[in-house]
């Protein structure tokens, strides 16, 4: 599926092709909660790298959180003018993007569950929506976003696993 997305003020632009689409894994981490996910999480699709074609990257900035002490590989992009997050890459997996949903125009599919991760980092004031078919994790989940996919039949094509 071709996903295209951009920033709030309109200065970047970009399009992905992704195997795995569906907005299904909610991430509580800190991290995810400050940098990308007003409503206490962010959700991150993944995307081909080679596929990512951007407009207007003179506008982005790159954020890389520190983790344990430990500044992380993983390279946040947002708009360095309406901040509004875009993607990750982390050039430990060179082949993958992983677009914010947040910041994705094109209509994405509804997921037949979801995935809740890093519950141990909620915020208390965050109410966890887990319905009747959904998975929580207190930390991460063994199963990949490509996993899954496939192990509903949702996968588009295939893709190396994160």
């Amino acid at each position: 599926m071709r996903l295209d997305g951009s920033c709030h003020c309109g200065a970047v632009r970009f399009s992905v092709d992704s195997p795995h689409p569906y907005p299904y894994q909610r991430c509580y981490c800190s991290i995810c909660r400050k940098t990308a996910g007003g409503g206490g999480y962010a959700i991150n699709l993944s995307g081909r790298a080679e596929t990512l074609d951007v407009q207007g990257r003179e506008h982005i900035n790159v954020y890389r959180a520190v983790i344990d002490g430990e500044t992380s590989t993983g390279e946040r992009r947002f708009c360095r003018h309406c901040a509004s997050a875009l993607w990750v890459f982390d050039p430990q997996w060179p082949s993958l993007v992983h677009p914010f949903a947040s910041a994705i125009d094109t209509p994405l599919p509804i997921p037949p569950e979801r995935v809740h991760l890093m519950l141990d980092s909620k915020a208390n004031w965050v109410e966890v929506d887990a319905r009747e078919n959904d998975q929580c994790f207190a930390v991460y989940p063994q199963e990949s976003l490509a996993e899954w996919h496939q192990r509903l039949g949702l996968e588009e094509d295939s893709e190396p696993s994160t």
